[in-house]
């Protein structure tokens, strides 16, 4: 026992450096998986054709979806869960053609969340480029996520 408590001199100061850097790392990767992820808020909404289909994508153009759990009121999406599917910022402009109704909520950590016909607006990590809706129809973190389209 008097063998397993001394350890070795040290390794605690390592255990506790490796785990800072591995966290840092995949940290790291989450953040450069996709997304355009929108730390900053503005930017503006713009309609692209993915799939056959109009949706709303960020300034960056990253599709941008909706999660439904969530109420116009409420974000479902936190701690983890936002780390793969990363909140708009609010608030947001958008160029003519987006037609729907702009606002914003505030979320459990006190941030501004864009929301767009009541619908509060997240990115996904997936998409690895502007052009892709990789995370629509997707049944994650208790509930099913859809790529927010638009008429026209």
């Amino acid at each position: 026992m008097d063998r397993l408590r001394a350890g070795v001199p040290g390794a605690g100061w390592l255990v506790a450096a490796v785990s800072v850097v591995a966290l840092a790392v995949l940290g790291g990767s989450v953040a450069a998986a996709g997304g355009g992820g929108s730390a900053a808020a503005g930017g503006g909404l713009k309609t692209a054709r993915i799939g056959g289909v109009n949706v709303l994508v960020n300034a960056k153009g990253f599709t941008l979806y909706w999660f439904a759990p969530d109420t116009p009121a409420r974000s479902s999406c936190n701690g983890s869960c936002a780390a793969y599917w990363p909140p708009l910022a609010g608030p947001v402009s958008a160029v003519p053609g987006v037609t729907g109704r702009l606002g914003t909520i505030r979320r459990a950590d006190g941030s501004l969340q864009a929301t767009y016909n009541g619908h509060p607006l997240y990115t996904y990590v997936g998409d690895s480029a502007p052009g892709k809706a990789s995370g629509n129809g997707l049944n994650l973190n208790g509930g099913v996520w859809h790529e927010v389209t638009v008429s026209g």
